[in-house]
């Protein structure tokens, strides 16, 4: 009689499925998990205008694309002509919608802010939403025409500029909105009102960025104070860990070899553009937040800022001293000389 054998038994054989389907499931709930909130407002822009900074790719374009869907008349204003143009016509394209139109603005020259502010008041005497997505991330030390550091010259002064040069558009076409994209990363800043360009310690892009991001929150906060009783919204966002070329100077991006072994980790941990885009277009269309303004937003909800983003008497100097910066504080000056020699 011969003795019984079981069968020969891969035990791995058996588990590699399952550990597959495990690491399967990981990587699609992570990734979903990642994805974040989504806008859910099925909102028309019909007969709106709207500018989209920085929207020749990654949210801005993204953005302009969903608005451009709805109906909207939308302006990217873009730094380099050639994507602008090239994204112009993929935006027509995937939107279905030929009224859309590529302008050039380099956030980072006060001369490129006033020509395209001016530019635009000649095709336009309405804007209904403004979206400032443009800037800049980890680029090294330099600085703008302007003499100003690259990341709080593009980030924050461009647009303070630009935002302030399209008042009174949306003031007369409220209700209206202004979307400021920002990022987490203004928990780290710290206002250097008497270093502004960060020359007094060393430098770090990384320090930088926060810095330029940190102004833009305390900016957003004392503009929808102004704009109290206007029907002008000011609301603020982080849109997430997004995969854009904003990341190109990203320390992982400097090598091929590290980028490669970086690739899983980007892949299951950062948003594609379109997904960033997700909590700006809740901000610019949703018919819940018409009146809501001064608030900040991740992931299409109210969060509460950091307190470093609530100091209303740091937000109050940055504001004074940004003005004369830029060159409007002299316009102000004019305009209220003007206005007591009228009542005299």
């Amino acid at each position: 009689m011969q003795d019984f054998q079981f069968p020969e038994f891969d035990i791995f054989a058996v588990r590699w499925p399952w550990i597959l389907a495990a690491i399967v499931g990981v990587v699609y709930g992570l990734k979903s998990y990642m994805k974040g909130g989504q806008c859910v407002s099925r909102a028309r822009l019909k007969g709106k205008v709207v500018i989209v900074t920085g929207a020749n790719s990654g949210i801005g374009k993204e953005t302009a694309i969903d608005l451009a869907r709805r109906g909207a008349k939308v302006y990217l204003a873009c730094r380099d002509e050639e994507k602008g143009k090239t994204a112009e016509a993929s935006v027509r394209k995937l939107s279905k919608n030929e009224n859309v139109f590529f302008m050039k603005l380099d956030l980072a020259s006060f001369k490129s802010v006033r020509d395209f502010a001016a530019a635009f008041k000649k095709k336009e005497d309405q804007l209904h939403i403004l979206v400032n997505n443009g800037g800049i991330m980890l680029w090294p030390k330099s600085k703008s025409e302007d003499g100003f550091e690259l990341h709080m010259a593009t980030n924050y002064l461009g647009t303070f500029l630009l935002t302030h040069l399209l008042l009174d558009l949306l003031k007369s076409s409220a209700p209206s909105r202004i979307v400021c994209v920002s990022a987490t990363a203004y928990q780290l800043g710290t206002m250097r009102l008497n270093d502004i360009n960060l020359e007094e310690e060393e430098y770090t892009p990384g320090k930088a960025y926060s810095h330029s991001k940190l102004a833009l929150m305390l900016f957003a906060r004392k503009l929808s104070k102004e704009l109290e009783g206007t029907g002008v919204t000011v609301n603020t966002l982080h849109p997430g860990v997004v995969k854009t070329q904003a990341h190109r100077h990203m320390p992982f991006r400097s090598n091929f070899f590290v980028a490669l072994c970086f690739a899983p980790f980007v892949f299951v941990l950062m948003k594609p553009a379109v997904d960033g885009a997700q909590t700006v277009i809740h901000l610019a269309v949703a018919e819940e937040l018409e009146k809501v303004s001064g608030k900040y937003f991740v992931d299409c909800e109210v969060k509460d800022e950091d307190p470093v983003a609530k100091d209303d008497e740091t937000a109050d100097r940055l504001w004074a001293l940004t003005m004369k910066w830029v060159g409007l504080a002299e316009a102000d000056d004019k305009e209220e000389k003007e206005e007591d020699e009228n009542e005299d």
